[in-house]
This record gives C-alpha cells, sequence and structure tokens, in this order.
C-alpha cells in the first residue's frame, strides 16, 4: 500500500468515527441519551488519532480537506439512527462535496513535505497576528454582523495551522528519532499544536453565540484552505500536472466548498421558519423531530471539525 493509499484510508476511517460521534451526540441533545456521552467521546478521540496518524503519509493539500467527509457521512448515517429520509439538498451537498474531494485526490501529489525551522517561527508569528485581527471585536459585539464569521475563520486557521505544526513535528521525529526529540525543529511545533488546538476550540464555541451555520461553514473551509496554503507555500507541497493540474485542483476545491455550504447552511433556514400554528387536533409528540434533529447534529458536528489538528 502506498503513503498516499494509506494516508486517504486513515483519513476516511477519521471520518467515519467523527460522523459516528456526531450521531451520537446528536442523539444526547435531542433524546437525553446521556449513557451515549462515553462512546461519542471515544469517537471522537479515535477519529482525531486517525488524523494524526494520517498527516506523515500524506501532504497537507489532501488530508486536511478529507475532514469534510465526516459531513457527509453524518447525513445517511444520522438519517438512519432517526429513520428519517436525506433531503435533496443534502444529497446534493454530499454529491458535490464528494466530487470535489475526489478532484483533489486525484490532482494531489503523494509526498508528505516539513516546514523548516524558520518557516515554523514565521507561520506561527503570522497565525498569531491573524488571529489576533480576526478577533479584535469581541465576539458577543453588536458593532458588526460578522462576528461569528470572523471568529470561525480564526478556529480554522488555529486548526489548520495545528495540523501544518503535528505533520512537522512527526516527519522530523521520523527521520531524526528519538534523539532528536528535545531539538528544536521537533519541539517547537509540537509544543505550538498545544495552543493553536485550545484556541480553536476557544475561538469556534465563540463563534457560535450568533448561529451554527455560517461560522460552521467558515471554519469548515478555512481549516483545508489554511493548511493547503501552508503546504503549497511553506512546504513544497505539489500538485500532478503542473499549472494544468494546480486548475483542476482548484476547481475541485471549489465544487467541495459548494457542497460543503449546502450541508451546513440549510441550518440556519431550518431555525429562521416561524413556529406553526397550534392545531386544535393533538399533534404528536416528536413532529419537529426532524428539524431538531438537523440542527442538533450540526451543532455536534463542530467538535470534529476542530479535532482536525
Amino acid at each position: 500500500m502506498s503513503a498516499l493509499t494509506l494516508a486517504v484510508a486513515l483519513s476516511l476511517l477519521s471520518a467515519v468515527c467523527y460522523a459516528a460521534a456526531a450521531v451520537a451526540q446528536q442523539r444526547i441533545a435531542t433524546r437525553e441519551a446521556h449513557a451515549s456521552w462515553s462512546l461519542a467521546l471515544a469517537l471522537t478521540c479515535l477519529g482525531a488519532g486517525l488524523h494524526v496518524v494520517a498527516l506523515p503519509y500524506g501532504p497537507l493539500t489532501l488530508v486536511q480537506p478529507l475532514g469534510a467527509l465526516s459531513l457527509v457521512l453524518a447525513v445517511p448515517m444520522g438519517a438512519a439512527a432517526y429513520a428519517r429520509h436525506v433531503t435533496p439538498g443534502e444529497w446534493r451537498g454530499a454529491a458535490l462535496t464528494m466530487l470535489g474531494l475526489t478532484g483533489l485526490v486525484l490532482t494531489t501529489s503523494s509526498t508528505a513535505h516539513t516546514l523548516s525551522l524558520r518557516s515554523t517561527l514565521v507561520l506561527a508569528v503570522v497565525t498569531a497576528a491573524a488571529i489576533a485581527i480576526l478577533t479584535a471585536i469581541p465576539a458577543g459585539s453588536r458593532t458588526t454582523v460578522t462576528a461569528g464569521l470572523r471568529y470561525g475563520a480564526a478556529s480554522g486557521i488555529a486548526f489548520g495551522v495545528g495540523s501544518a505544526m503535528t505533520q512537522t513535528a512527526l516527519n522530523r521525529l521520523t527521520d531524526t528519532g528519538m534523539q532528536g526529540l528535545l531539538t528544536a525543529d521537533v519541539l517547537l511545533p509540537a509544543v505550538l499544536v498545544v495552543p493553536l488546538s485550545l484556541g480553536g476550540v476557544l475561538l469556534s464555541q465563540a463563534a457560535y453565540r450568533g448561529g451554527l451555520g455560517a461560522p460552521l461553514a467558515t471554519a469548515t473551509l478555512v481549516n483545508p484552505a489554511t493548511a493547503a496554503a501552508i503546504g503549497l507555500l511553506l512546504a513544497g507541497d505539489q500538485f500532478r500536472g503542473g499549472a494544468t493540474g494546480a486548475l483542476i485542483a482548484l476547481a475541485a476545491a471549489a465544487v467541495a466548498a459548494r457542497g460543503v455550504v449546502l450541508l451546513v447552511l440549510p441550518s440556519e433556514h431550518v431555525a429562521a421558519q416561524p413556529a406553526p400554528v397550534p392545531s386544535p387536533v393533538p399533534a404528536p409528540e416528536d413532529t419537529d423531530l426532524h428539524d431538531r434533529d438537523v440542527n442538533a447534529l450540526l451543532d455536534s458536528l463542530r467538535v470534529p471539525a476542530h479535532a482536525h489538528s
């Protein structure tokens, strides 16, 4: 099995775990099945572990975008768990996301590269500055309606950079062995992973204060875009076919992004619908279960999205 195939397989397994964790968390949120929390936590940790293991085997331009598969897989898994039909919009979103990710797989080179120590330092400074600028206005401020989007973007940047740091630390450690564990090339990126991951979680929580759909879509898109930019500009990742391959990959990324938006943003429309007029005839207890299921599932997916680092 080639390194690229292994990276794709591990990323797919990671996405399956994240999606299953999201469904388990959804059941906790909608049915108060508190006994399932340990299963959701275990699946989330397993998904994060598989993602970390995949990073040394594939370039950031491939491994990080494949995290969006968790959104795709959660749709049919959630529908099966609640015996409901997948909506046409969800099918379109899933199809576009899969089509775009397939294009990225076919155009991505098979080699994972590593950041130099200087690139690591520069990236750390640029990341801190970017996050500081995006969060200059508090998430709860009424002076702007884009606070959730800015905090979502900051969260995506933190997790994308965190994945790059994780990949660099693991690759350096593989090259040098345990004797290189305390060298700056390994220690610096490894140490930076901690504040990036914790910061990403806190930023995402702040982003969702004003609503889930748009900030979640922003974080889901900015995360792989940041990692891909790092891979291309700093780590030396390349696409197959030169300029033509790069254009195809860009188009594929746009298609996948559109799919992610279709999968995530419908929750905003569902939430915005007015409450139905009460009927004289008693309605079944779970009449609005589908709408609550969709919102709860998207809310639970924010944890897997963060863990991609």
